[in-house]
């Protein structure tokens, strides 16, 4: 008899733990666990999918759930519940939100979310004016929230109707060639690797943590995006290829740690992110740069190869607007660089304009 599937994984938050005993799974809460002083070990229910479970670890926690149901902390924790059974996002997304929303648990936690307005919004913002990246994380995540909370008739109103991102340093830069070089003749092991996939492919971190050998098709690899859960295709090009192939062929993904205990075990984006900076950090050449950046020197590189923004879409899943975004400046210097050559061009190929002699005469 078949074994039956069960549902998608679920990332457990800090503290909960699974232990398997004769073929059954089990769940609890336990804060310092393996340290002198481990707090009080506490049963959870058994299917991390249900909101039981969700609820049973917010008490453990002694947290929100004895609060009455129309205040912002409750909401809020309904709709990350929501996200985290349903699975329209992935764990990595709504631990992003828990996080960037802490400052408004802080502020509103107690008050009804009917009260809020835009304007308590952007106060929260103004607060973080030293911090745009941080304000603007916090925006965004009120965006989608606000959106699920006014479906569910929690709100009356669009609490980020009129607010605008804070504009920061410019975002993740795109890497230098001089950097690029410096990380193939520098980096090494698995590192080395995984940033030539991240180079060459363009795709999120969270995808390419995932690239292996079942994902190539046809000379690229075909796979579905952990983010978007966008079917996707990006072609394997000449330079990826070549160093593919030196690559082990087994099963699984091609990003996986290469020392320590856990050699062999498959890179989460977040680890592979930390020792990523630790050999960077030994590179003076590669100061300040960073991973996401990649992604952007990917999209330009497509652009500058003459695909279009829906083709690069394709490739990379990633929107349009943002594609525009990340090419705005190789457009703006490709077309300026044309210009020029074309002004140069068009000067030297203008005809001289020979003066008559009754002309030279009357200047003289």
């Amino acid at each position: 008899m078949p074994r039956r599937k069960g549902k998608g994984t679920i990332s457990l938050p800090k503290n909960v733990h699974k232990v398997t005993s004769r073929g059954k799974l089990y769940f609890y809460f336990q804060m310092g666990r393996g340290s002198a002083n481990p707090g009080p070990r506490i049963s959870l229910p058994r299917d991390p999918h249900s909101p039981e479970f969700w609820s049973a670890i917010q008490q453990a926690c002694g947290g929100v759930v004895s609060l009455p149901a129309d205040t912002f902390n409750a909401v809020l924790d309904e709709w990350l519940m929501h996200l985290r059974v349903s699975g329209d996002v992935t764990s990595s997304t709504v631990t992003f939100y828990e996080q960037s929303l802490q400052v408004a648990r802080a502020a509103w936690g107690s008050l009804s979310p009917r009260g809020l307005k835009p304007l308590h919004v952007l106060a929260l913002m103004n607060g973080m004016g030293d911090r745009p990246g941080a304000a603007n994380n916090f925006l965004s995540s009120m965006r989608s929230f606000s959106k699920w909370a006014r479906l569910h008739e929690h709100i009356d109103v669009n609490l980020t109707e009129g607010i605008s991102p804070r504009k920061t340093g410019g975002g993740h830069k795109p890497w230098t060639p001089e950097q690029i070089e410096a990380a193939k003749s520098k980096l090494s092991g698995v590192i080395r690797r995984g940033v030539l996939l991240y180079l060459y492919t363009g795709m999120r971190g969270s995808d390419a943590v995932r690239l292996g050998p079942e994902h190539v098709d046809e000379g690229g690899f075909s796979l579905r995006t952990q983010k978007k859960k966008r079917d996707v295709y990006c072609p394997i090009l000449p330079e990826l290829e070549e160093e593919m192939r030196t690559w082990s062929a087994t099963e699984g993904p091609y990003l996986r740690q290469d020392e320590g205990r856990a050699q062999g075990h498959p890179y989460t984006r977040k680890l592979f992110s930390k020792h990523f900076a630790e050999q960077r950090d030994a590179i003076p050449e590669l100061a300040g740069v960073t991973l996401h950046g990649l992604r952007c020197t990917a999209v330009i590189r497509l652009r500058r190869a003459g695909l279009s923004v829906g083709q690069i879409s394709d490739i990379v899943g990633m929107s349009l607007p943002t594609i525009e975004r990340y090419c705005r400046f190789a457009d703006r210097k490709a077309s300026g660089k044309a210009a020029l050559e074309a002004l140069i061009r068009n000067e030297a190929n203008a005809p001289t304009v020979k003066r008559s002699k009754s002309a030279k005469q009357k200047t003289s």
